[in-house]
C-alpha cells in the first residue's frame, strides 16, 4: 500500500464537499479514482489574501488500501497507587487542569484547588452581572471552574513551536467532548457553548483517575518551611490546610489577592510590560466585504466562517495592537469586583452574531504606570485598577462601561447617539479620551488612524469603542528558573497566564504539563 500526502488548492465550495475530494486527489496524483481507498484530513486554513478566497487542504491518501484506522480519541491513566504522592495546584483553568491530568499519567494525585464554582453552578452567576450589574467577586467570567477561557471564544490559535505538544493537547480536548475539526484547522476554536462542558469532563477525568478537586477553596495563605526556603502547602480561607510533595500555582491574571499574598509573605515578584485599551466593534459584515474582498453588492456566502483581523504597529514607542479577536461574537462584562467594569470579548461556535470585537490595547511598560499606580512592585495592578474604576465612573452604575463613536473618539467630541451593540449591560456615551491617561489615549488615536487606512470602514461611523480591555495579561511575572521552580522557594511552581508564562488556552495547558512533569522529576531525583 501506498500513503501519499497531498495538498489541495479549492474554493469554499469544494472545500465543503468531501464527494469532490477523491476526484480531486485522483487528479493531483494522476491515478484512477478506483485506486483511491481512503483520504483523511490533516489540515485545513484560509487564504482570503485576494479574490477569490480559497481553502488550502493537506490530506493523506491510502492508494489501492484503505489508511490504517485511527485509534478512538480517549484519554486514561493508571490507577494510582495508595500511598500516591500529593501535588497541590492552585487554579482549575487551562494550566491547572492540564497539570492535574498530567500528574495523574505520571502516577501521582493532583489536588485541585478552585476559589470559584464548578462549571454547571458559574453559569447563574453570570446573569446578574448582565442585567443586574451585579457581580459575585468568586464567580464571574473570570473566576470558577476552567478559568476566563470557559465563557469566552474557546481560541486554540497558538504560535507554539512544539507541534507534538499542541497536538496532544488538542487530542486531549476532544477526548474530553471538543469538536474534532479543532485537530484540523488552522485557527481552531470551541466556543463559549461547548467549551464548559469539556471543561466539566476533563475535572470529572481527574476525580475518577484518583485526583481530587475542590471549588470554593480561596488560598489566603502559602505554608513554607521555617526558613522559607520551601513550599509545603496551602491554607484556604476555611482553615482548611492542603500539603503535598509541591505547588503549582495556575491562579490566572486576575487574581490579584494571590500577588499581593506572595508579596506579604516575601516570595519574589517581576514587573513585566502589559497592554490596556478598549473593545473595538464593527457589524461583521463590514469585516467581512474587507477581508474577503466582497463588492458592495456581495454578502458572505454560508460556506466562509466569519472573517478576522489582526493589526500591529507602533505608536511613540508602544505597541498598538489587535488582541483576542472574536468574529461573530460579543462584548461581555469582565469584571471580578463591583467597583469596576471590565470588558472582553467571546464568541459561540458557529460565531454567527451580527457583530465582530476585538481588544485595541496599547502596550504599557513598568515605568509608564508611575503617574497612576505609584511606584512598588503592585503599581502596575493598581494603574488597572485605577482604569476600571475609571471606567466604573464613566459608565454610570452597574455593569454599564462607557462607549464612544470612532469617529468622534478621534474628533476629541461626546457621540451623540452610539450604534448598536452586542454588550448587554449597556453603554453610557461619554469622552473615552477625557477618561484614559492621556499617553495611552494619544497612542490609541494614532494607531486607530493608521488601521483606518488598513482595514476600510474601520474608523467610520459603524466603529464602536467600549471601555475598558484591561486583563490582557498580569502586569506581574512571577519568577522561576530552569528547572520551573521559584527561585527562591524549592518545590513551588509558578504557571501559566497568571505566572506570565502563557498567553492562551493552549500555552497555558502546555506549561501546565511541563510544570507538572518539572515537580514530578524533582521529587523522583530527592
Amino acid at each position: 500500500m501506498a500513503v501519499e500526502t497531498v495538498e489541495l488548492v479549492l474554493t469554499p465550495a469544494e472545500a465543503g464537499d468531501e464527494k469532490i475530494w477523491a476526484a480531486k486527489v485522483s487528479k493531483k496524483l494522476r491515478v484512477k479514482q478506483e485506486r483511491v481507498f481512503g483520504i483523511r484530513l490533516l489540515k485545513r486554513s484560509l487564504d482570503a489574501r485576494k479574490r477569490p478566497v480559497l481553502f488550502r487542504l493537506r490530506f493523506e491518501v491510502g492508494l489501492d488500501e484503505d489508511l490504517p484506522v485511527e485509534p478512538e480519541l480517549a484519554w486514561g491513566a493508571p490507577g494510582l497507587s495508595g500511598g500516591a504522592e500529593e501535588i497541590v495546584i492552585v487554579g482549575c483553568g487551562p494550566a491547572g487542569m492540564f497539570a492535574a491530568l498530567r500528574c495523574l499519567e505520571l502516577g501521582f494525585k493532583p489536588v485541585v484547588l478552585e476559589r470559584g464554582k464548578d462549571a454547571s453552578t458559574r453559569r447563574f452567576d453570570l446573569g446578574p452581572i448582565l442585567k443586574e450589574g451585579v457581580v459575585d467577586e468568586e464567580s464571574n467570567y473570570c473566576f470558577g471552574e476552567g478559568g476566563a477561557g470557559t465563557f469566552s471564544d474557546g481560541k486554540l490559535y497558538t504560535r507554539a513551536k512544539k507541534r507534538g505538544p499542541v497536538a496532544e493537547v488538542y487530542r486531549t480536548l476532544v477526548a474530553h467532548g471538543a469538536p474534532e475539526k479543532i485537530l484540523v484547522e488552522a485557527h481552531p476554536h470551541i466556543g463559549s457553548n461547548l467549551l464548559p462542558k469539556v471543561v466539566m469532563a476533563m475535572r470529572d477525568s481527574v476525580r475518577e483517575a484518583g485526583g481530587e478537586v475542590y471549588f470554593g477553596a480561596k488560598v489566603t495563605e502559602f505554608l513554607l518551611s521555617k526558613e522559607g526556603r520551601k513550599m509545603e502547602g496551602v491554607v484556604t480561607s476555611d482553615g482548611r490546610e492542603f500539603r503535598g510533595k509541591a505547588v503549582i500555582l495556575a491562579t490566572g491574571h486576575s487574581a490579584r489577592d494571590i500577588y499581593e499574598l506572595l508579596d506579604a509573605q516575601g516570595i519574589m515578584l517581576e514587573a513585566k510590560p502589559f497592554a490596556v485599551g478598549v473593545r473595538i466593534e464593527h457589524p461583521q459584515p463590514l469585516i467581512d466585504k474587507v477581508q474577503y474582498h466582497l463588492r458592495d453588492d456581495e454578502v458572505r456566502g454560508r460556506d466562509l466562517p466569519a472573517s478576522r483581523y489582526r493589526l500591529a504597529t507602533q505608536i511613540k514607542g508602544r505597541s498598538v495592537h489587535s488582541f483576542c479577536m472574536c468574529p461573530g461574537g460579543f462584548v461581555v462584562p469582565a469584571s471580578t469586583a463591583n467597583d469596576e467594569v471590565v470588558v472582553n470579548g467571546m464568541s459561540l461556535s458557529r460565531r454567527d452574531s451580527p457583530f465582530a470585537n476585538s481588544g485595541m490595547v496599547v502596550g504599557v511598560e513598568p515605568e509608564d504606570v508611575r503617574d497612576f499606580g505609584g511606584t512598588g512592585i503592585l503599581a502596575g495592578i493598581r494603574y488597572q485598577k485605577h482604569i476600571e474604576q475609571l471606567a466604573k465612573g464613566a459608565g454610570g452604575g452597574g455593569q454599564v462601561a462607557p462607549g464612544q463613536k470612532v469617529t468622534d473618539f478621534l474628533a476629541k467630541k461626546v457621540s451623540k447617539e452610539l450604534p448598536k451593540t452586542s454588550y448587554f449591560p449597556g453603554l453610557n456615551s461619554v469622552r473615552l479620551d477625557e477618561v484614559l491617561p492621556k499617553g495611552l489615549s494619544e497612542r490609541l488615536a494614532g494607531g486607530l488612524r493608521k488601521f483606518g487606512k488598513m482595514i476600510r470602514g474601520y474608523t467610520g461611523p459603524d466603529a464602536l469603542l467600549i471601555g475598558f480591555e484591561t486583563r490582557t495579561s498580569s502586569p506581574l511575572r512571577i519568577p522561576r528558573g530552569d528547572d520551573l521552580q521559584h527561585p527562591d522557594v524549592e518545590r513551588f511552581y509558578p504557571c501559566g497566564e497568571g505566572a506570565g508564562y502563557a498567553g492562551g488556552i493552549v500555552s497555558a495547558a502546555m506549561d501546565g504539563r511541563r510544570c507538572a512533569e518539572a515537580a514530578i522529576e524533582v521529587e523522583k531525583l530527592s
